[in-house]
């Protein structure tokens, strides 16, 4: 079994209540970039900059994690948009970072059970918290660790021996025993059916209620997508239909660079088409593996998609996967990186690097 890897903070908390709005904030900085208050669409101050540190939200929708300093010591919880305060001694903290919401829930760990839940965008407590772990909401359903005893990693972090895990639904209703936590599935793309799904892209697992819920499997999906689509095509014109606008690879000693895709493919089209072409061969040494877009490289607006309210990579709708070649003389040193990323249109080439600096 996968274990879930956590790292948790517990912080107390209180603050002040702000008025309802539907609309999305946006965070600011005071003049000092120290502190962060909430903006409307409008320009309108919502909340005055005097959080700091542990808030990470740039959009607050419905409910974000928030520190301020008072009397010299260190107050954070939960905000929703109404004011309302929750959490004040349950919050999730991941990686050093607070929980960001998704879907308008967002995860919460009581102190005293060391158990996790979820508060919807109201405060409202939807799953108590009698899980081990759980994941973010994704398309109304959560895998849950039930019943694990909690193992140290090192001095930050920490993992979960035993317990069983579940798909669970909004609802706290269990769909599915046994489901193994699994980073690559598509839970968007849930389809339910008397039998296991043929697709060979999909992993099939039986629910409680006797279907069969099928899920695109992103790892599957991709390496067929790049055998049956890309490889099959290796034409300047279809390198062009599968790219994002933009490529962004690295030059020496500019960095990363942004070009249109027809001005990179036109120069580096030699480039690519070999190290393609090199893809079919059995011999050639390389692996994918999956990442999330990098928040400091891909900035601008084009990316906004991609990325979440905490400017964190929606890696679960939009994964990156990056081909990694190792080079053929094992004496060489570096490796080539061409990655691709799931968009709404299919996967998209988007950023490249060349271990001898050959791109253009």
């Amino acid at each position: 079994m996968k274990k879930f890897i956590t790292f948790y903070i517990v912080c107390f908390i209180n603050c002040s209540v702000f008025a309802q709005s539907n609309d999305i904030w946006f965070a600011f900085y005071d003049k000092d970039t120290i502190h962060t208050g909430f903006k409307d669409k409008n320009g309108i101050i919502k909340i005055e900059p005097k959080f700091t540190g542990f808030t990470i939200a740039r959009k607050f929708e419905d409910i974000i994690a928030v520190s301020e300093e008072k009397n010299s010591k260190w107050e954070s919880y939960y905000l929703t948009k109404s004011g309302k305060i929750v959490g004040r001694d349950s919050l999730y903290s991941f990686d050093n970072g607070p929980d960001c919401e998704n879907e308008g829930f967002i995860r919460f760990r009581d102190s005293k059970t060391d158990k996790m839940g979820f508060f919807n965008g109201k405060g409202k407590i939807i799953i108590p918290a009698e899980y081990s772990a759980v994941t973010k909401m994704k398309n109304g359903m959560f895998i849950a660790l039930k019943g694990a005893i909690r193992t140290k990693i090192d001095d930050e972090h920490f993992g979960w021996d035993g317990g069983k895990e579940f798909l669970v639904d909004l609802n706290n209703k269990i769909l599915i025993e046994n489901f193994a936590y699994n980073d690559d599935l598509n839970f968007y793309s849930l389809e339910k059916s008397k039998e296991p799904s043929k697709d060979e892209t999909r992993d099939s697992s039986r629910g409680v209620d006797g279907l069969y819920y099928s899920f695109i499997n992103f790892d599957k999906e991709f390496k067929y997508w790049l055998k049956n689509i890309l490889l099959k095509d290796l034409s300047k014109a279809n390198l062009e239909k599968h790219s994002f606008d933009k490529i962004t690879y690295w030059k020496e000693p500019d960095g990363w660079i942004n070009a249109p895709k027809n001005k990179f493919i036109n120069q580096n089209y030699t480039y690519l088409k070999l190290k393609l072409q090199d893809l079919k061969n059995s011999k050639t040494d390389y692996f994918i593996s999956t990442d999330g877009l990098n928040q400091f490289i891909f900035e601008s607006s084009e990316y906004d998609l991609y990325f979440n309210n905490c400017n964190e990579s929606k890696d679960w709708i939009y994964p990156v996967k990056n081909i990694v070649i190792n080079p053929k003389n094992k004496a060489d040193f570096g490796q080539d990186h061409i990655q691709f990323l799931r968009t709404e249109n299919g996967y998209k080439l988007i950023s490249v690097s060349s271990r001898k600096e050959e791109l253009k």
